[in-house]
């Protein structure tokens, strides 16, 4: 049986050249109906790349700030998308560091890495940050201590992912790997004495700080983390609720990139 593909971001119909003409015209206009339908539909299909090895706080964060259609994958089960057909790829924070010999981890970069090379729109938090840097050439390495609660990160240039976020911003951070060089190309968008927060190359952005977070995610993290409890306790005292507000002015970002979708995809000609 012939195979006809439909390609949303160049609108290219592909099939092979002994294909049947009728049914190759058929599947065309069923294609093109449907991309007419999505436009006038604000909401879109985005591959959330699940890394966070089942935590409960995970899916249901993203499935908050994101105004689109998630469709969840356990990459550290092995699931993966078998193709590119989402408006977006957003990639999650894990327990794992992107230079593990794990299973899962190089296929996770490699479908990363071909999204990228496509033109998918994607977005990568804290995990995902160092998973989009190492698909695009970058260096992850272990920064030997826990950068972690509520602090503050500098803005560097004027990006539209950043759009509406303050100059100097508050962000939880939990994380003991580091962004050390960005990929080649690649431009610097948030800093602190840690290092890279942001950086953006082409349609993709990477952020170490996590947007998502919620108090009773944050808090939960926090208990788990081999801190001492002297450390353990200063982080659970900074989970407040004025911290938490200020840390809400980066949750602006989810809004920004979907924009940046819609954009791309009303960008697509019939």
């Amino acid at each position: 049986m012939s195979s006809v593909a439909f390609d949303r971001q160049s609108a290219v119909l592909a099939s092979p050249a002994t294909a049947d003409p009728t049914r190759v015209v058929r599947h065309f206009f069923r294609a093109r109906i449907a991309l007419v339908m999505s436009r006038h539909d604000d909401r879109f299909r985005v591959a959330l790349l699940d890394a966070s090895h089942g935590d409960t706080h995970t899916r249901r964060n993203f499935r908050r700030e994101l105004d689109a259609d998630l469709v969840e994958f356990d990459v550290t089960e092995g699931d993966r998308p078998d193709d590119f057909g989402f408006d977006a790829v957003v990639i999650t924070g894990s327990r794992a560091s992107v230079y593990w010999d794990e299973a899962w981890i190089d296929p996770l970069v490699d479908y990363v890495a071909d999204a990228h090379d496509r033109g998918v729109p994607i977005l990568g938090v804290c995990y995902g940050h160092q998973v989009l840097a190492a698909a695009l050439d970058g260096r992850v390495e272990s920064m030997g201590e826990y950068e972690i609660g509520y602090r503050e990160v500098t803005r560097v240039g004027n990006d539209e992912l950043l759009a509406g976020v303050p100059g100097t911003f508050t962000a939880f951070m939990s994380h003991s790997d580091a962004v050390t060089e960005l990929p080649p190309g690649a431009d610097l968008l948030a800093e602190n004495d840690y290092g890279i927060h942001a950086f953006r190359r082409g349609r993709a952005w990477g952020v170490q700080f996590h947007p998502e977070y919620d108090r009773e995610t944050a808090t939960a993290l926090t208990k788990r983390k081999d801190l001492g409890e002297e450390r353990t306790r200063s982080v659970l005292d900074g989970i407040s609720e004025e911290n938490y507000d200020a840390a809400c002015r980066t949750k602006r970002l989810f809004d920004n990139f979907t924009d940046y979708v819609r954009r791309v995809r009303s960008d697509v000609t019939v």
